[in-house]
């Protein structure tokens, strides 16, 4: 009769369970990529004043942004499209001109940005955005 040898549960463990330890490694990850974009957020940063230069008077245009969104350039309110268009036209009358926009701080910054990719596309590489001087 041969002797049936049984496995007691002091037999050592010849392989490591690889789940527990990859499980960690994942949720480190997610903890890393959760938390290293709330510190950018998380520094303190203190702008320089706006006091600039007084604005030039020579080949300088306005366009202004009101508060309630419209778009004025030369006392004249315009769509986004159409005032690309008039820019070009000033363009080629006087290729030196400098824009200067001028928004209401109430307007979301996204506007802001559209009036400016409209002077862009009409080719006008120069312009400025307007603020009101600091008080001392």
């Amino acid at each position: 009769m041969a002797r049936q040898k049984q496995r007691s549960q002091l037999t050592a463990i010849s392989d490591i369970n690889m789940t527990p330890l990859i499980d960690l490694t994942f949720l480190l990850l997610i903890i890393f990529m959760i938390t290293v974009p709330l510190l950018e957020y998380g520094v303190n940063v203190n702008p320089p004043s706006m006091n600039a230069e007084p604005l030039p008077d020579e080949n300088s245009k306005v366009i202004n942004l009101d508060a309630d969104g419209n778009i004025v350039f030369n006392k004249q309110s315009y769509q986004k499209d159409v005032l690309t268009e008039e820019l070009k036209k000033l363009l080629e009358k006087n290729p030196k001109t400098i824009i200067m926009i001028r928004a209401d701080g109430s307007r979301p910054y996204k506007e802001v940005m559209q009036v400016m990719k409209a002077v862009k596309d009409a080719g006008i590489q120069e312009v400025s955005l307007v603020t009101q001087a600091e008080d001392e």
